[in-house]
Parts: C-alpha cells; sequence; structure tokens
C-alpha cells in the first residue's frame, strides 16, 4: 500500500510574505558558519552553457544534523528579457535525506535575489570601513537592485549611491525600484558613464552584471575601498580588472568555486580567507585604512538550503503553501 504524504509547494508571493531582511542575513550567517565548520556540505557544482545561449547549474548540499538535504537548479536565460521576464531563474527542491522523498518545492527566485543580498550586505559589514559614504553600483538588473538596498541598510552611514549601466545609459527602473530605500536613509543616486570616475570617488564598489570583462582600470581603486564582487558565477565571467586581486586583501564564500568560477579563477595563485571563517571565529581580520579589499560572492548551495529549511518551518507553522498529495 502507498503512503499517503504531501509535497508542500512555495510559490514566489508565498516565499516572499515568509521572509524578511533579518531571517535571511541570519540564515545566511548561519550557511557560512556551518560551511566553515564542516557541519554543512556543498557538493560539486554543475554550471552548463545550453544550446540556445542560456546557462544551467545545479548547486547542492546537505546539513546532516538537522536532516536537511537538497539542490537549487537554476539558470540564466537572457532571452527572457524579450518576454518582459526576469532572466535568472531557479527553481530549489527540499528532499527527506531518510528516504529520498521530496519535502517542498521552493521558487528560488527570490531566494536567490535575497540570499545573495545577504551574503553581499554580510561582507559590507565586515570588510568597508564604518565611515563610508559613497557607494558605486554596476548594474541595473534584480541584484543590482537587492545589492544596493542591503548596503543601504548594511551601512548606515552611506549618503550617496552612483550608478554605473552596462550600455552607459541612466537606468529609470533602476532608480525608481530604489527610491522609498534611498529616501529612508537619506541618500542620493546619481548615474554616469565614467566608470574609473565612479569608481575613483567610492568607498564601496558593488559588481553586479553577468559581464565577461573588466569594468574599470585597476588603477580607479583607491587604497581603502572595499569590493563585492557579484557576477562572476561561471567560468569565463569577470567583472574585475587584471592586477587588482594581487593589491587586495580577498575574502570569499567558498575557496574552490572562488578559484573555478569566480573573480579568482583569473588569480588562483593568491591567498583568500573564508567569509564563513570569520563569523565563525576560527580566524580574524582587522581592516587597516588602505586595504583594498574584496569579497569574491560565487553563491553556495548552504545558503540556499538554509533559507528553504527556514521557509519549510515557516509554511508549516502558518500553514502557509499549497499541498498536493504525493503518495509513495
Amino acid at each position: 500500500m502507498p503512503k499517503n504524504t504531501q509535497l508542500l509547494l512555495l510559490d514566489t508571493r508565498q516565499v516572499a510574505a515568509l521572509l524578511n531582511y533579518h531571517m535571511v542575513i541570519d540564515a545566511v550567517a548561519d550557511a557560512f558558519k556551518l560551511h566553515s565548520g564542516g557541519a554543512g556540505r556543498i557538493f560539486p557544482v554543475v554550471r552548463e552553457g545550453l544550446g540556445n545561449g542560456a546557462v544551467f547549474g545545479i548547486k547542492s548540499g546537505d546539513i546532516d544534523s538537522r536532516s536537511v538535504l537538497g539542490f537549487k537548479a537554476a539558470g540564466f536565460w537572457q532571452q527572457n528579457r524579450t518576454l518582459g521576464a526576469e532572466p535568472h531563474q531557479a527553481t530549489i527542491l527540499l528532499i527527506d535525506p531518510e528516504s529520498g522523498r521530496p519535502h517542498c518545492v521552493i521558487d528560488g527566485n527570490i531566494v536567490t535575489t535575497l540570499r545573495t543580498g545577504a551574503a553581499g550586505a554580510l561582507g559590507l559589514g565586515l570588510f568597508a570601513r564604518p565611515d563610508s559614504r559613497v557607494l558605486c553600483v554596476f548594474g541595473s538588473g534584480v541584484q543590482a537592485q537587492i545589492q544596493t538596498r542591503f548596503a543601504l541598510r548594511a551601512v548606515p552611514t552611506l549618503r550617496h549611491v552612483i550608478h554605473v549601466s552596462r550600455d552607459g545609459r541612466p537606468a529609470p527602473d533602476f532608480e525608481a525600484a530604489l527610491a522609498a530605500d534611498l529616501e529612508t536613509a537619506g541618500a542620493t543616486l546619481a548615474h554616469t558613464a565614467d566608470a574609473d570616475a565612479a569608481v575613483a570617488a567610492s568607498d564601496i564598489v558593488i559588481t553586479a552584471t553577468p559581464g565577461r570583462k573588466a569594468l574599470f582600470h585597476a588603477e580607479a581603486v583607491r587604497p581603502g575601498t572595499h569590493i563585492n564582487a557579484v557576477g562572476a558565477d561561471t567560468q569565463g565571467k569577470r567583472e574585475l580588472p587584471d592586477g587588482l586581486l594581487a593589491r587586495a586583501r580577498i575574502f570569499v564564500d567558498d575557496p574552490i568555486q572562488a578559484r573555478q568560477i569566480g573573480e579568482c579563477q583569473w588569480a588562483p595563485e593568491l591567498a583568500i580567507t573564508a567569509i564563513g571563517d570569520l563569523l565563525a571565529g576560527t580566524t580574524s581580520f582587522t581592516r587597516q585604512a588602505e586595504d583594498i579589499t574584496v569579497f569574491d560572492m560565487t553563491g553556495i548551495a548552504l545558503q540556499d538550503l538554509t533559507v528553504a529549511h527556514l521557509l519549510l518551518r515557516e509554511a508549516k507553522a502558518t500553514g502557509a503553501g499549497t499541498r498536493v498529495d504525493w503518495p509513495w
């Protein structure tokens, strides 16, 4: 006789209703600490180009002590823009490690957006100068928006945002999406097509594009600058210029991934430090005034899984989501 079980489905609106800023920050910090201590594992990343020009990937892992097992299938479909839709697409599946049966299917788009924004915020809290006032952000998409939004919360001294778009033109949608956050923070936003001047004027630089070449020149980066490098997550992608990493103190979410698919693929011989080791207290970092710091963010499966596990718990507690019969 089949066992009568149910599969929980959480769509994008249900996910958004269950999460808030502090919950995601805590879950992502937890993911990095679990990874540092070996209590959470990440498995080899799948990242492959498709015949239609899209990129498809799988990030998976487990947290044995919490009976968490799962993966996120995600990628980038540039052609979605022609449909007026988001090119980044992601779906998360949580699996019962005892039986292999699925627990929960979760729309991964908001999870990916928020957990990456949270990682960026944690990086700013650890590495950026606490008196930082000017932020330069490259990109106009969803990730550029969330990185800017979280930065304004993580660094309350920020008073000016300089925006550099890929096509060199102002991005009204980007500006409109951040209007309320800028007002709350008491910050202004201006667009420029001069990337080097924007970087030279900034205390913090965030690169959040799907780029495959440097966005600015290394000479533009002043001593004391912190950079969150978000976009490089595939072999061949890069946003930072030659020579910059050699001048910087480099921090990563995962050393192997950073050297395989992150900015560190372009300088794999350089010393790096995992952010989880800092959060767990197994190593320390004291910023010197002249330090250039880089956080190479490739995104690890445990970020998705800790947030997904939190969502499953919240959905069970509140009755949120859609349940379908899934006998076995």
